[in-house]
């Protein structure tokens, strides 16, 4: 038995009355509740502790165009397909554009802001949370300050939560699908 037939994306009446309002209030901001989202809703416990966190962190340094650069970093450097469709898409329409898009998952954009963070997500991923001095120096040359890393590092693990969901259940997915990168 694999993964796909372990993980049904769950219906609504599937799922308890907390998640079911959660679901209620995502089709009416989106007209529909992803497919990861609703297979968090396995627990309605998880899924309102990921809304919860989501939402507390549009508050933090990093605005919403920010956010949706940072989350296509690290759901390339986790391999999740489905973030890396899903966020492109939220990056598409937070104006980025589809090879700037490309550029921040390879780490190639030409901008050392966003090089800096690129090398700060990768290290983080690669090397369980160690950073070398050279790369924060070089975060914080860009005018960020450990308040901005803290919050950097929350969104690398919400967003890491949802690539170990999707990777772990294998669910469909409902976002056109992002272009892969090309090896060089």
């Amino acid at each position: 038995m694999d993964n796909k037939e372990i993980f049904k994306v769950p219906a609504y009446e599937d799922v308890t009355a907390d998640a079911q309002l959660i679901f209620d209030q995502l089709k009416k901001i989106s007209g529909k509740v992803p497919n990861l989202y609703a297979t968090i809703g396995y627990s309605g416990n998880a899924l309102s502790s990921y809304m919860a966190f989501v939402q507390a962190q549009a508050k933090g340094s990093f605005h919403a165009k920010d956010r949706e650069a940072i989350f296509l970093i690290i759901s390339e450097l986790n391999g999740c397909q489905y973030c890396l469709s899903a966020h492109t898409q939220s990056a598409l329409k937070n104006h980025w554009t589809e090879e700037e898009t490309m550029q921040l998952r390879s780490g190639t954009i030409p901008d050392n802001k966003w090089k800096a963070i690129y090398l700060v997500i990768q290290s983080v991923i690669q090397h369980k949370g160690e950073v070398s001095d050279e790369i924060l120096h070089a975060f914080f040359e860009c005018g960020y300050d450990n308040a901005a890393l803290m919050d950097l590092l929350i969104l690398i693990n919400v967003m890491t939560f949802t690539n170990h969901v999707y990777r772990l259940t294998k669910i469909p997915i409902d976002f056109p699908l992002a272009k892969p990168l090309i090896a060089t």
